[in-house]
């Protein structure tokens, strides 16, 4: 399995995973029930939730997406995050959502260093690595999306832009709604890279709406510590098939110009050889 899981993150950058074990059909039910609650908020009371870190805050009405609507959340599984998010959103506590919000966040957090794991060990790469995913356990971001309806069904029905994610590794989870879109090796929209020397790679994805329902996903985003540093292993790296493309740098300083600028190739510029 983990040979799988490999091959599927350098091929696609992503893959399918059903895993109702893990997370209940009812429990996702729940949640995204609750998720509507949230959204059906007033906007006032949403944007209360700000945060100086990118991505943390509550982004709604974006000329850019004017579809989308999304709350970032920092560190549920391991803080009261939860808890304090909640009590800003509902003064008066809602227990159901901020329970189902710490199980998904947990559940999903578990799955991620799971999969990070695999990949390491299938590399065979060394053993202190397995301590850095433990690490990222501690450094999360939990997003709730909301797509809404378009007014009418074309091609500018567009949810989310097309992106790479920055982080080590995504993990969704979304309702009975479709939408997202993975761009593949020849360049077709089809429905469904520093650490690894590029060996893996993040997939370039979007969200684009039709139909008559809203679309609710779900979002945990793993990262390094922003002090971490970020090195490629020295079993990853062959002068002939795969040379070193980059040297060393902190994941902080890597997002913080990456946000300065927000282009796809800031990697490459930050950090290339």
């Amino acid at each position: 399995m983990s040979k799988k899981v490999r091959e599927a993150c350098e091929s696609h950058g992503c893959f399918l995973l059903v895993c109702d074990e893990m997370i209940p059909k009812g429990v996702r039910e729940e949640f995204f029930s609750n998720m509507e609650a949230l959204f059906d908020l007033p906007e006032e009371r949403k944007m209360k939730h700000i945060s100086p870190k990118p991505y943390s805050s509550y982004s709604g009405k974006s000329p850019v997406i004017p579809l989308s609507e999304t709350f970032g959340i920092d560190d549920v599984p391991l803080s009261a995050s939860a808890e304090a998010f909640t009590n800003l959103m509902w003064p008066q506590g809602n227990p159901p959502f901020c329970e189902t919000l710490k199980i998904m966040s947990s559940k999903m957090l578990k799955l991620s260093s799971l999969i990070l794991k695999m990949i390491v060990e299938d590399y065979g790469i060394q053993q202190h690595y397995i301590s850095d995913v433990e690490k990222m356990k501690s450094s999360s971001n939990s997003r709730l999306i909301k797509y809404k309806i378009p007014e009418n069904n074309n091609d500018s029905n567009t949810g989310l832009v097309s992106h790479t994610d920055k982080n080590a590794l995504t993990i969704i989870c979304q309702n009975e709604v479709q939408g997202l879109q993975v761009l593949s090796k020849t360049d077709n929209w089809i429905e469904l890279e520093a650490w690894s020397n590029g060996r893996l790679h993040a997939a370039t994805h979007r969200v684009m709406m039709s139909g008559d329902k809203e679309r609710y996903s779900f979002g945990l985003f793993t990262m390094p510590k922003e002090e971490m540093d970020i090195e490629v292993p020295i079993e990853l790296v062959d002068e002939k098939i795969h040379p070193l493309r980059y040297h060393p740098f902190k994941y902080g300083e890597y997002i913080s110009y990456f946000v300065s600028n927000l282009k796809e190739n800031a990697l490459e510029v930050f950090a290339g050889l």
